[in-house]
């Protein structure tokens, strides 16, 4: 899967096929550089889900939980902070992701002993010419 040339404008419909896509994953890592848009993408993936409290990043509470109804929630890590791995254990971050939520986790790679196998990994770039490009791999 891969979407190119992707602007802001775009966004909302970029998510929209991007979870039709994707289908019963319920897993993500997001990788990218700093202010590739991580986050700016997650907040679409949030909103097309249904989520309407103000999606952020967590980057120091470590994980925020969005309602989009009664029963379902999202949960929105960022592990740009955690120093070793271990350290995603003492919050009971395998809880969420046993919980059949959505899990988006930003920096994916400072943790990736914690993630689920299933998890399905995401590359969001900036190109040479200023648009993004979000890919699976």
């Amino acid at each position: 899967m891969i979407f190119e040339r992707v602007t802001l404008s775009d966004l909302d419909d970029v998510a929209q096929e991007f979870l039709r896509q994707t289908g019963k994953h319920k897993h993500f890592a997001f990788h990218g550089a700093m202010g590739a848009g991580k986050t700016t993408f997650i907040k679409a993936l949030c909103k097309v889900l249904g989520v309407t409290e103000t999606v952020t990043s967590p980057t120091f509470a470590l994980v925020n939980e969005y309602n989009i109804n009664q029963q379902k929630r999202v949960y929105h890590f960022d592990f740009y902070r955690i120093n070793k791995p271990e350290e995603v254990f003492d919050f009971g971050c395998e809880e969420y992701f046993a919980s059949g939520n959505y899990c988006f986790v930003e920096w994916p790679q400072k943790a990736e002993i914690i993630l689920p196998e299933d998890t399905m990994n995401i590359l969001v770039e900036e190109t040479e010419d200023g648009f993004r490009r979000i890919s699976s791999f």
